[in-house]
């Protein structure tokens, strides 16, 4: 349940609505937009403004600009973008705030127009908070609305600042976000089964703590299943480790059997001689990995034993690639994984860059029910965290 206001519970109508999206989008060296998702997702937000009149005013980041200007770095590539998928003109301002661009908005702003400001992260104020800042853009509008879930996890100027100067309400995207992620820990159906790769234990510890309440079955894959191995008193040879995780790895496993849990780990893995691509490779038994060999993802056993397991789900999140994916030759278990979950009656539910550049690669585009925006914001919400965009909105 969505217990915040969206804009469809606020006038709007020939306002001067603060939108704050998330077009932190892929550039080629051209500075060329080479996947315009994000900017898509934030279409049935902006569409709904301007179809009531509203003077839409657009601000996002783009990418980890040092707090100046840098011309890798301007919105101008996604403005251009959402002129094309919208059919309308975007203005775009070279700056973030000014007298000028406020002049603008005020005096000559037209209804149904969308004006978009510069990359927010060219100001230090943005990831500082900074109060005048905010203020200024707060002063910019009448209403902030915030559809940029995948930024929510964080409290900067845009997202939390503004929300203490303007009226703050949700747009489409977050709160549809916010509602499927809520329902996975509230009221899934089960079983509930979630995958996690990657390779890293340290980025999933919280996440892993608080599905390990929830889930019927948790599948771990990638790197950061050595880890667990490893703590299991497993040789791994040259792979991944997370050595000062082992103790807690240990402790998920008991904690998995105490709330009758099925963790699955890797019964054989895929090892190469060398991280390459053209690397030799083999699969071996857990217990039979060579002192100098690494393992580059979970082995063909252990791939049929989690598409068992995920053949029985009524839902699904899965976050994190089963091994190596990006070279083709250690892609298996990682595409036959995706591809299972795709394929699964279950409500699916999918996060993370990784993950989403698995599901590109792979080319399963819409066969998940949701496909998650926000990398860090969904790990982060599932971790339990309220997220401080979504507190700063107002309650119904």
């Amino acid at each position: 349940m969505f217990n915040k206001k969206t804009i469809e519970d606020i006038d709007v109508k020939g306002k001067r609505v603060l939108v704050r999206v998330d077009y932190n989008v892929p550039l080629d060296a051209s500075l060329n937009v080479t996947d315009n998702t994000r900017i898509k997702l934030s279409l049935p937000t902006i569409n709904y403004l301007i179809e009531r009149n509203a003077k839409v005013i657009l601000m996002s980041h783009l990418g980890r600009p040092k707090d100046t200007v840098d011309e890798k770095y301007r919105l101008t590539p996604a403005a251009k973008e959402l002129e094309k998928l919208i059919g309308k003109k975007v203005k775009k301002f070279d700056e973030i705030y000014s007298e000028q661009i406020k002049d603008y908005i005020l005096n000559e702003m037209k209804p149904s127009e969308i004006v978009m400001l510069e990359n927010l992260r060219f100001d230090p104020g943005e990831k500082k908070n900074d109060s005048q800042f905010a203020k200024n853009l707060a002063s910019l509008a009448e209403i902030y609305v915030n559809d940029a879930f995948g930024s929510s996890h964080r409290a900067h100027a845009s997202i939390t600042g503004v929300a203490n100067y303007l009226p703050a309400v949700s747009g489409f995207l977050l709160k549809k976000e916010v509602e499927v992620l809520s329902s996975l820990l509230e009221n899934p159906q089960r079983p509930f089964i979630a995958v996690l790769g990657g390779s890293k234990v340290s980025d999933k510890i919280l996440v892993i703590k608080n599905l390990l309440n929830k889930v019927n079955s948790l599948i771990l894959g990638g790197g950061m299943t050595y880890t667990f191995l490893k703590a299991q008193g497993f040789q791994i040879g040259k792979s991944i480790c997370e050595d000062d995780q082992l103790e807690y790895a240990n402790e998920m496993i008991k904690t998995a059997k105490e709330n009758n849990v099925n963790l699955l780990l890797p019964v054989d893995v895929i090892i190469a001689n060398e991280f390459s691509e053209n690397a030799e490779g083999k699969n071996v038994n857990i217990d039979s990995i060579p002192s100098d060999w690494e393992g580059m993802g979970i082995g063909e056993k252990t791939t049929k034993l989690y598409i068992d397991e995920i053949a029985k789900a009524k839902t699904i999140f899965w976050n994190g690639p089963m091994g190596v994916f990006e070279f083709d030759k250690f892609a298996k278990s990682t595409k036959e994984i995706a591809e299972a979950i795709a394929n699964s009656n279950a409500v699916t539910v999918v996060g993370g860059g990784d993950t989403l550049a698995a599901i590109k690669k792979f080319k399963l585009e819409g066969k998940f029910s949701h496909v998650s925006s926000g990398g860090g914001a969904s790990m982060e919400f599932l971790e339990g965290k309220i997220l401080p965009g979504v507190a700063a909105l107002l309650d119904k």
